[in-house]
């Protein structure tokens, strides 16, 4: 179930590139707060299961579009800023969230208090949101009065043959897999040493702390080291603090083992976030819903890590940290064939994507002028 709720971001991600941002998240917003009440009076399990599935579907695409619209809105400097900002604010709400959870007395109540700011958010956006994100297009087209609006045009032959493009997405949406699939085995990990399963509130504070803990050392290191850079070195860090768990695990302290968890956890939802807003940059416009919704259900798809280990009583956890640390450091080394998007403008098509690669390694700048070259007036 939770697998079919992840990846209702795929669909979610097409109708945004077809309708566009503002139609989009109108639309979503509209489900969302239909689909949450459903769920909230639904008397039989059969249907809860449908106006559920229905609401994961129409949340994605809140998200998902609210995510792209910041980022396009935004000059090249300040994508950083904002984009962290709203992972703060993503993380106070999951902190409300388990107050909220905590006050309520059903599950009734408690989708109903999420339902409820959607609605008040809807009210106030049809006379807002659309006007807002619809200035892009407003000045591109003032800029251009001689060319006639039309939309562009997605070209699939073309799409099919960008291998650069598909190259960057390969990359950053296995790195989002591995980073949100390991980030259970740090969580976790001092319950599966000691055979007991780990608090709830204790692994879900924990994850949401080290997520905005995670935002403040991008938010202070991603501009001055670029994000090939700090992607490369959250990853690094993940890979090592997997490995020095699982090969030094005898010969660690209660405390060593806190420390290392907590290192790992931190580096790996760094990586996580990072992956998404380098996908929203060095995709093109045309596709770039597509791009940050493949990269993101790949990461829910690595996220199932954790309700399957939960089924099975954390039965062979050792073996799914090996993996996970295998597969980390493979992504180390995939991550060094990623361009540098750091305060670079946005690339608006396919063309402009296909120039996001990075140089050869042995690439030696060549100078054909000849040393002893003079010019002579005479010829």
């Amino acid at each position: 179930m939770k697998l079919v709720l992840d990846l209702q971001r795929l669909p979610a991600c097409v109708f945004r590139c077809r309708l566009g941002r503002s139609k989009t998240l109108l639309t979503s917003l509209t489900l969302s707060v239909v689909f949450g009440v459903l769920v909230c009076v639904s008397p039989y399990p059969s249907i809860f299961i449908v106006m559920r599935f229905c609401l994961a579907a129409a949340s994605a695409g809140v998200y998902l579009t609210l995510y792209i619209s910041r980022l396009e809105l935004c000059e090249p400097s300040l994508r950083l800023v904002v984009t962290m900002l709203a992972g703060l604010m993503t993380v106070a709400g999951e902190l409300l969230l388990l107050a909220v959870a905590l006050g309520c007395q059903s599950w009734r109540g408690l989708l109903g208090a999420g339902a409820a700011p959607l609605t008040l958010f809807l009210s106030y956006g049809y006379d807002t949101v659309s006007p807002v994100l619809s200035v892009v297009v407003s000045a591109e087209l003032d800029s251009e009065p001689s060319s006639p609006p039309s939309r562009p045009h997605l070209s699939f032959p073309e799409l099919f043959h960008s291998r650069n493009i598909w190259k960057n997405m390969c990359v950053l949406g296995f790195t989002s897999f591995i980073s949100h699939g390991i980030s259970h085995c740090y969580s976790s990990f001092r319950g599966d040493v000691r055979g007991t399963a780990p608090s709830f509130y204790w692994t879900y504070l924990l994850s949401v702390c080290a997520g905005g803990g995670a935002w403040l050392l991008l938010w202070a290191t991603v501009d001055r080291c670029g994000r090939r850079g700090i992607l490369l070195l959250a990853m690094t860090m993940t890979g090592l603090a997997s490995l020095i768990l699982l090969g030094l695990m005898e010969y660690l302290s209660e405390t060593a083992i806190t420390v290392f968890s907590v290192l790992g956890l931190f580096s790996s939802q760094a990586t996580a976030s990072l992956c998404i807003l380098f996908t929203a940059e060095i995709m093109p416009t045309i596709i770039r819903g597509s791009g940050v919704g493949a990269v993101l259900a790949l990461g829910c798809v690595g996220r199932l890590s954790s309700p399957l280990m939960d089924l099975r009583n954390h039965y062979g956890y050792f073996l799914h940290h090996v993996v996970y640390s295998s597969l980390a450091l493979l992504a180390v080394l995939s991550i060094l064939l990623l361009p540098e998007s750091k305060r670079k403008p946005l690339p608006q098509t396919l063309a402009d994507g296909e120039q996001y690669r990075r140089p050869p390694l042995g690439r030696r700048r060549r100078d054909n002028v000849p040393l002893l070259a003079t010019p002579n007036p005479e010829t």
